[in-house]
């Protein structure tokens, strides 16, 4: 009677070792077709982000701000860097990015009583051109905007910081999903 036992508690060990085993193997083995942030390279291995030029000055409205467009590109550049295995390259790269910044404004939101600003919107848009080299039905034109809210009583340029990091996340991962999430 025990060693019956004993040998049902040991085929039902080898049965769970298979199991994980089998598991284990699928996990792994499905990861070559899908990665955890969702992007889709297909057979690309590099990418190109060429530098997006600062054209919100041409917007009615909006400003010029010095060094959106270089903190923009980089910010670009690190995201495809961290959320794929593709190289960055200086040219001929088998995905590219290009466009140029639209638009960079602060508007008032919101009114107090006495017809003041009780709130002030930074808005940027950008204007990109994705090219797939392995995939052109892939390639599109499209422009990304977003924007941060903060009080009319706080200055620009203590805000700026945190605004700017918040759109640029923003714009940077809809970027992302229009041209390598492939669902």
């Amino acid at each position: 009677m025990i060693q019956l036992q004993t040998l049902k508690k040991l085929q039902l060990t080898k049965f769970k070792y298979l199991f994980f085993i089998i598991l284990l193997t699928a996990t792994f083995t499905s990861c070559k077709f899908y990665n955890f942030t969702g992007g889709d390279q297909g057979l690309a291995k590099t990418f190109e982000v060429r530098m997006f030029q600062n054209y919100a000055s041409q917007s009615p409205g909006s400003t010029f701000e010095p060094g959106i467009d270089r903190d923009f590109t980089q910010a670009l550049q690190n995201l495809i860097i961290n959320q794929t295995s593709l190289d960055l390259v200086p040219s001929n790269g088998d995905l590219l990015y290009e466009g140029e910044i639209t638009e960079f404004r602060i508007s008032p939101m919101t009114a107090t009583a006495n017809q003041t600003a009780a709130q002030n919107r930074l808005s940027m848009r950008v204007n990109v051109r994705f090219f797939n080299k392995t995939k052109e039905d892939v390639d599109f034109e499209q422009p990304f905007s977003f924007f941060y809210d903060y009080p009319a009583n706080s200055s620009f340029s203590s805000v700026k910081s945190a605004a700017l990091e918040e759109i640029y996340e923003r714009i940077t991962q809809d970027i992302f999903t229009a041209s390598l999430a492939d669902w």
